[in-house]
């Protein structure tokens, strides 16, 4: 079987390399990276650390408005698929390369293997949402992490083809967890004690993008009293430049981009973690770590109901708040993201019902 996969974003880097290990036992694939993320530290390192064989196909989009980047990786997605004449095309999460790689597929008859399906935040606002639904409503194997997945669909009237395979991010937590004991030294060089500090990230359009959210939120981290470690997204960077604000928290350490090996280090050994990531709110209940969402909903409503993660929007008093007082006992919460074999599950599926 051959499967094109498309990827281009850092989360879809890690989702897919245990995915394309399993792959490419029994198939072949062709990888091609769409250039969403092109900065060496959002891309180039994950197939590094990872592991991931070089991309058969860069197609260098780059950064700009969502429209004109999803538009120019679907012509250039389909220019890749009417060479390579694929079985079946995979893609990976909600960017617009997804959507891109997904449309591009199914105008060309090429059945859709969707990972992380079935995930809704019912914010339509958010182009993450918009380009999850569309992208399941074209599928023909719609590969769900977990129940609450399947019953959205359900609710879309989605049923064919939906499998419950577990969490491809479990997959690679677990493959990496050791590798990142023993390689990372991002504490070290930081001077940050195990449990002794807070590590922030900040990158989605609805905060960078909003003005008043987003100084909410750099006010909320300006007043921390605690150590905390924010590697720095270059969008959220150049939106804060526009905007005229700034970091002047001593207790605050702003970094570059990290690779995946020390932001696993990272997320394992902070006291708590803010974002506003879905991936890393995931990656935190994996690592057992407590999560503050700096947004008003989360796809992963799952470890809201479990009590690990806590939404507190853009509201500086309320994230000041959950930093103070919000803690989770870890020995009594179950696990809901499978077993760490989610990647087998998926491609003994495209195998078998091909």
């Amino acid at each position: 079987m051959k499967v094109v996969t498309v990827v281009g974003a850092r989360p879809q880097f890690i989702k897919a390399a245990p995915v394309s290990r399993a792959l490419r036992k029994h198939g072949e694939e062709v990888l091609v990276h769409t250039g969403q993320h092109y900065d060496q530290a959002m891309s180039d390192v994950f197939f590094d650390e990872l592991k991931i064989p070089a991309p058969d196909y860069h197609l260098g989009v780059g950064s700009k408005s969502h429209g004109a980047q999803t538009g120019e990786m679907l012509a250039k997605v389909e220019e890749v698929l009417m060479k390579e004449q694929p079985d079946a095309l995979m893609v990976y999460g909600d960017t617009n390369s997804t959507l891109a790689g997904a449309l591009a597929a199914s105008k060309l008859h090429i059945p859709v293997a969707h990972v992380e399906a079935g995930l809704r935040s019912f914010n339509r606002r958010m182009p993450e949402e918009i380009n999850r639904v569309l992208t399941d409503h074209v599928s023909s194997w719609l590969f769900c992490p977990t129940e609450t997945a399947v019953r959205h669909l359900a609710k879309e009237g989605v049923t064919r083809g939906v499998y419950v395979t577990g969490d491809v991010m479990a997959d690679a937590v677990q493959f990496n967890r050791q590798l990142a004991d023993q390689q990372s030294t991002i504490l070290d060089e930081l001077g940050l004690e195990k449990k002794g500090y807070l590590l922030i990230t900040l990158h989605r359009a609805e905060n960078t993008d909003d003005p008043r959210r987003l100084s909410q939120i750099v006010s909320a981290l300006n007043e921390l009293e605690v150590p905390a470690v924010l590697p720095l997204h270059p969008r959220t960077k150049n939106k804060m430049n526009q905007q005229g604000l700034s970091f002047d928290n001593p207790h605050l350490k702003v970094i570059q981009p990290v690779g995946y090996l020390d932001m696993l280090q990272l997320e394992a050994h902070a006291q708590k973690i803010l974002t506003d990531s879905g991936g890393v709110q995931k990656e935190a209940f994996l690592v057992q770590v407590p999560c503050i969402t700096m947004r008003d909903e989360t796809e992963w409503v799952e470890t809201v109901e479990k009590g690990t993660n806590v939404l507190v929007g853009a509201d500086k008093d309320q994230i000041l708040h959950a930093v103070a007082s919000f803690n989770v006992d870890f020995t009594q919460v179950e696990d809901v993201f499978g077993d760490g074999r989610a990647a087998d599950r998926i491609v003994d599926h495209l195998l078998n019902e091909a």
